[in-house]
């Protein structure tokens, strides 16, 4: 089977200043694949180039078999993204944006209803269509969020700090439905900046000024960097990739 996400050497240049740094990986299909790093590591840059948002300026990447260099348009077409900000509009009620989503994504009419019911199932707002979304406590606008990202029942799902901002409760809560969301074979792509999230995920790649500095699973990373919590991985590599003769001679 075809990976969901191959990255070849890609970069993202902004003038002088290098967010993304050669960046190679594969995440498989049905993968919760998650990217840890500081702020300005890079994260979210990269997801906007898989996202088809960004045009990369060197190296290849492929998502859901579509060119991010060439194929924007059809990767957005078959993707899921949802940001840190949640993107829903709180003038309108549950129902009305599940509506303008379903537009949005170009849902067949057909399958509306079957989609908009799956949505709500998974937010448990199946008795709040009408609420305002103003008046959903953040838990729930976050799985709302969600439901809306995934109406067009896209194979690829791209979480960019979902769980900003809400509480712990709600975060696990979150995470229980990334699960349903991979046991169904959809792939996952999510960046955080929460240590316990990382433990939850496949597999991690640990971004820092641009480039991977580590891959593998949680467990792997921990053995690799001698620590017994994915915070002392964090420390741990950071501080070895700033120590580095490479590193040093770059600067």
């Amino acid at each position: 089977m075809n990976p969901a996400v191959v990255l070849e050497g890609l970069s993202k240049h902004f003038g002088g200043f290098t967010a993304v740094d050669d960046v190679s990986l594969t995440v498989a299909r049905g993968e919760i694949f998650g990217f840890l790093g500081p702020n300005g590591a890079g994260k979210s840059t990269t997801i906007r180039i898989l996202c088809g948002l960004l045009a990369p300026s060197a190296g290849k990447g492929f998502v859901g078999g579509f060119d991010v260099a060439s194929q924007s348009e059809e990767i957005k077409q078959n993707i899921g993204y949802m940001s840190q900000k949640f993107s829903l509009y709180d003038d309108l009620t549950v129902e009305e944006n599940l509506d303008l989503f379903a537009g949005i994504y170009a849902v067949p009419h057909e399958r509306r209803e079957e989609r908009k019911a799956f949505a709500l199932g998974l937010a448990g707002l199946e008795d709040r269509r009408g609420t305002m979304t103003r008046l959903l406590p953040g838990g729930l606008k976050q799985r709302l969020a969600l439901g809306c990202a995934v109406l067009h029942d896209p194979s690829i799902v791209f979480l960019d700090e979902p769980t900003s901002g809400v509480d712990p409760i709600a975060r696990r809560a979150f995470w229980d439905l990334i699960y349903q969301l991979s046991e169904s074979g959809r792939t996952v792509f999510v960046t955080t900046h929460y240590m316990e999230e990382a433990e939850y995920c496949h597999r991690l790649a640990l971004m820092y000024r641009g480039r991977v500095i580590a891959l593998g699973s949680p467990a792997g990373m921990k053995q690799t960097a001698g620590a017994g919590s994915m915070e002392e991985v964090f420390v741990t590599l950071i501080e070895r990739e700033e120590a580095s003769p490479d590193r040093r001679k770059t600067e």
